[in-house]
């Protein structure tokens, strides 16, 4: 058995300090849980303190779990009836990075000045984005912010899934097309061009497709470090045409047009428009300033384009169905979808419906293409192996058949 000493909160948000006995750390944060604490830190007596929310480096930043799990616990609070005060002092206590804590706290301070959650919020837009911050806007006008984070929670979660989802499948390709590409690159710097000073010196004839091989082997690594400063110089430069706003244009349309991937994105980019405006919509915010945030969020300059032609439609009067319906990139089956919601008045669970929808899209067009690539992949690398080895290995047999 250990003495371990503690600092803690208690469900009131009142400090609690003491020691326990227990054989592990681990119990020893188990038991006070069971006590209802919320542990701020704990160390055996006598040692280094060992704090709950210390991090290094890398790590103390503000991930998208940390987001979903204070959003789970707000509701849990509030439901408690726990005030907006006490709750934020309470998630910095246990927040799993310092970063956290003390945005939190900060947080915690401008609500204790007089500041709405919201607006306090608002205050660190890097960490909680103009969704979020409008969605507790629209809960505390409402009164319900314990649905409010709830919804928060539940969103957030369901758009991590759908955007990992579509970005995993790319991992695996681009492995291994970087990983051809490096080897290949060995190949023809070190290994072919001493096979091909072997070749020369045997003074058999050469075949002409390894004359071809051969003479890209040369070439390549002779001009190995131009080449390769030609392609850092022209990814910088793609990286920096890509974040102005025609560039941003153009790499987002090319994005949509690549044959499977294309697909995946807009289904992606539809699925996130539908969940956003059907969480805001359901929350009492209403449609224009629903479109205006969403077009914040969406993470594709042309549908965040095409959401703000709607609502300056919108703000003309037009109804929303007739403002999608303008704009090829709006599905068919969308702009019918909400001109029912229009006609029922029950918009918000008609797109929620279409969010549903699109995020079995996105799986199944996921998987698809995962089950397409792979086998390409393969082929196209199974045939440039062989074109290479056949070019080295034929010449080398008929030397050998020489003697």
């Amino acid at each position: 058995m250990a003495i371990f000493k503690y600092n803690a909160l208690d469900a009131e948000g009142n400090k609690r300090e003491g020691t326990i006995d227990a054989p592990s750390i681990d119990l020893a944060i188990s038991a006070l849980q069971r006590r209802g604490l919320i542990i701020a830190s704990i160390d055996p007596e006598g040692k280094k303190k060992l704090g709950l929310t210390s991090s290094i480096g890398f790590f103390d930043r503000v991930s998208g779990s940390d987001i979903v799990m204070i959003s789970r616990q707000m509701t849990t609070l509030f439901e408690a009836q726990v005030s907006a005060l006490r709750a934020f002092r309470l998630l910095a206590a246990e927040a799993r990075t310092e970063k956290l804590a003390g945005i939190l706290n900060k947080a915690a301070d401008d609500i204790q000045s007089g500041s709405t959650i919201s607006a306090a919020l608002a205050n660190h837009p890097n960490v909680f984005s103009p969704f979020y911050v409008n969605m507790v806007k629209a809960g505390e006008e409402s009164g319900k912010l314990d649905e409010t984070f709830s919804f928060l929670a539940d969103y957030l979660d369901r758009n991590y899934e759908v955007t990992s989802k579509a970005k995993n499948a790319l991992i695996y390709p681009a492995f291994i097309i970087i990983t051809f590409g490096v080897v290949m690159s060995l190949m023809m710097t070190m290994v072919i061009p001493n096979l091909a000073k072997m070749l020369t010196e045997s003074g058999q004839p050469i075949p002409i497709y390894t004359s071809i091989v051969i003479g890209f082997s040369l070439f390549f690594k002779h001009y190995f470090i131009f080449i390769f400063f030609g392609l850092v110089i022209g990814a910088g430069a793609l990286v920096k045409y890509s974040q102005t706003t025609k560039g941003k244009l153009v790499v987002a349309q090319a994005r949509l047009e690549i044959p499977g991937v294309g697909d995946v994105y807009k289904k992606v980019f539809l699925s996130r428009i539908a969940d956003n405006l059907s969480t805001m919509l359901k929350s009492g915010i209403q449609v224009l300033r629903a479109l205006e945030i969403t077009g914040d969020v969406v993470q594709d300059p042309i549908y965040a384009k095409v959401l703000a032609d709607a609502a300056l439609d919108v703000k003309g009067g037009m109804p929303l169905s007739d403002a999608f319906r303008k704009h090829e990139e709006i599905p068919g089956i969308i702009v019918a979808m909400v001109k029912i919601g229009e006609e029922t008045g029950n918009m918000g669970e008609i797109l929620q419906t279409m969010a549903k929808f699109y995020r079995r899209e996105v799986n199944n067009a996921v998987d698809t293409l995962v089950g397409l690539i792979e086998p390409f992949i393969i082929v196209m690398l199974a045939v440039g192996v062989a074109v290479l080895l056949a070019s080295v290995l034929m010449p080398i047999y008929n030397i050998a058949s020489s003697f």
